[in-house]
């Protein structure tokens, strides 16, 4: 099993019976899928005195992520990234491809992994803009391109990718849609480097390890099945690589606090 047809959902562990919010959704364009993987947008209308708590089991990749409160460059999250969205507002995302986090930044992934920075101390003068015409109407289409081209144009100063950029990139692409991917050894072999030389080479421009890659494709996947009613718990299990139903149980719940029948439950609508 590869990535989800919509790999958002498989990486959001939505509430099938939330509808406080609407996500508008664009594709990277050719020319930038080295450094850009897709836009959202989301559009939120919350009851007063109530909340919307989004859980993400993140990708091994940066965002962008502007809102009329904050906007910020976020690095990958190695456990389950929450937020909480109240009233009604927007935001203007951006999920970048793994090997733009380095680029973008100038120094070592790491130094963001599970953090954020201001947006414009890594893309100067982005948020003002951005704001500008996202403002009047979150969900005009028109407004959505104008925010995305500001964007493609600072990435496409990155362009050409160098060789290192091209490989991480099909590292994290390999691990994503080969489940036969099991071990950091197959890694090393598909990459071609020494283990030690893959580890830096991962914490350096993912923050992140060839282990992790391999952990969270494995529970995107696990994610996937439960939404889907693909086989009982201890099929999935066996399926995903586990040694028993009660390692899988372990695992997903430490990663998203849910068990797997609590997100079967509540992934599917009352």
């Amino acid at each position: 099993m590869g990535r989800a047809a919509d790999d958002i959902e498989r990486a959001l562990l939505r509430d099938a019976d939330d509808r406080s919010f609407v996500i508008h959704r664009y594709p990277a364009p050719e020319r930038l899928t080295g450094l850009l993987r897709r836009y959202w947008i989301p559009v939120w209308d919350v009851p007063p005195g109530e909340q919307a708590v989004q859980k993400v089991l993140q990708y091994p990749i940066c965002l962008l992520i502007t809102t009329p409160a904050y906007s910020r460059f976020v690095g990958p999250n190695r456990g389950l990234s929450t937020t909480v969205l109240e009233g009604s507002s927007w935001g203007f995302g951006a999920m970048f491809a793994p090997a733009a986090g380095a680029l973008l930044l100038g120094r070592p992934v790491r130094s963001v992994a599970g953090d954020h920075v201001d947006l414009d101390s890594v893309l100067p003068g982005l948020t003002a803009p951005l704001l500008d015409v996202m403002a009047p109407d979150p969900s005009d289409p028109q407004a959505h391109a104008i925010g995305r081209a500001l964007v493609e144009e600072r990435l496409e100063r990155l362009l050409p990718l160098d060789g290192e950029s091209e490989l991480v990139n099909a590292i994290v692409e390999r691990v994503e849609a080969d489940a036969s991917i099991t071990t950091v050894t197959q890694l090393c072999e598909f990459s071609g480097l020494p283990e030690r030389t893959l580890q830096r080479l991962c914490a350096r421009r993912l923050g992140l390890s060839p282990l992790w890659l391999i952990r969270r494709r494995r529970l995107h996947e696990a994610a996937d099945r439960l939404r889907d009613g693909a086989g009982s718990l201890a099929d999935t299990a066996a399926d995903l690589g586990y040694s028993d139903q009660a390692h899988f149980s372990r695992d997903f719940k430490a990663s998203t606090g849910m068990t797997p029948r609590e997100f079967l439950l509540r992934s599917r609508p009352s």
